[in-house]
């Protein structure tokens, strides 16, 4: 890999790692809902007057924006609000690996191998171990909603295979435009009006800052570049560097948030990311035998 390309993926992993303190940060101060639009609206526009709306069916990219955009992220950021540290919540979402596996099972009739099986339950070990160690700082409710939003980071691959080889960078833009509208009305239904509009006035410099974080560096940039390389090298060489998202995410939260970091959470976090490696290296393994 050209040097220049792997400092590429060591920014986005990067980025993609502090984004969660970013969050938590944001959170302080807007509503999960509310943030949760302001993202998408910054993130579409004005986007969408310069990018091409995707070579696609005008419901999937809605139904892709809902999904992937409008619920996941609801659910992370509510998630995180009930009792998530942002350093446990970025090793949370990786579980979108087995959950994308299982609904690519009951929905495309794939196969599992044994090594799926067998990763899925050391990372799922892992989430028991977190389980065990709910505190006033990790609540269940927490933990059940950013599992949840890992299962839609998981239907939304579902939904981008369906849709085919696009322009991803036009998909997440229009996407977080189908996404942001429904938002901003259900947070006006829940928080009130009143509320939303009071904290949009008042928000500091730095909840803008960390929407703008969460806008247009972990949202455009990276997933630009992301998408550039993945046009450029196979899934398999890229994929295990997103494993390296659960360990900036707890060191930037250790470092800029004073999050404790206990024995139980590096136990948990050896075992979900050790499971992913067995799942990636099982299925390389599986792929060679059949060639």
């Amino acid at each position: 890999m050209n040097p220049a390309h792997l400092l590429y993926i060591l920014l986005i992993v990067t980025i993609w790692g502090v984004n969660f303190v970013s969050i938590k940060v944001a959170l302080l101060e807007m509503p999960p809902i509310l943030l949760c639009c302001v993202r998408f609206f910054l993130t579409s526009l004005p986007a969408i007057l310069f990018v091409k709306f995707p070579k696609t069916a005008i419901w999937k990219v809605a139904l892709y924006g809902l999904n992937t955009f409008a619920i996941q992220f609801t659910l992370l950021f509510i998630g995180m609000q009930a009792g998530v540290s942002a350093g446990l919540a970025s090793l949370l979402l990786q579980t979108q690996v087995f959950f994308t596996i299982l609904l690519a099972i009951l929905l495309l009739g794939e196969k599992i191998n044994r090594w799926q099986i067998m990763g899925a339950l050391i990372s799922f070990s892992g989430i028991a171990l977190i389980g065990i160690n709910l505190s006033g700082t990790i609540t269940l409710l927490g933990l059940f909603l950013i599992l949840c939003a890992a299962c839609c980071w998981g239907m939304g691959t579902i939904i981008a295979k369906s849709i085919g080889r696009i322009d991803t960078v036009s998909l997440v833009v229009w996407g977080s435009f189908f996404a942001w509208p429904p938002l901003f009305l259900m947070s006006c239904w829940l928080d009130g009006a009143g509320t939303v509009f009071y904290t949009l006035r008042h928000l500091s410099w730095l909840s803008i800052g960390s929407a703008g974080y969460i806008a247009y560096f972990a949202t455009v940039l990276t997933f630009g570049i992301w998408n550039w390389l993945v046009s450029r090298y196979p899934l398999a060489l890229l994929t295990p560097f997103t494993f390296l998202i659960p360990i900036v995410g707890t060191g930037s939260s250790m470092l800029l948030l004073g999050e404790a970091l206990e024995s139980w959470k590096i136990y948990a976090g050896l075992l979900v990311i050790g499971g992913l490696f067995v799942n990636l290296i099982g299925s390389r393994r599986l792929q060679k035998s059949t060639l």
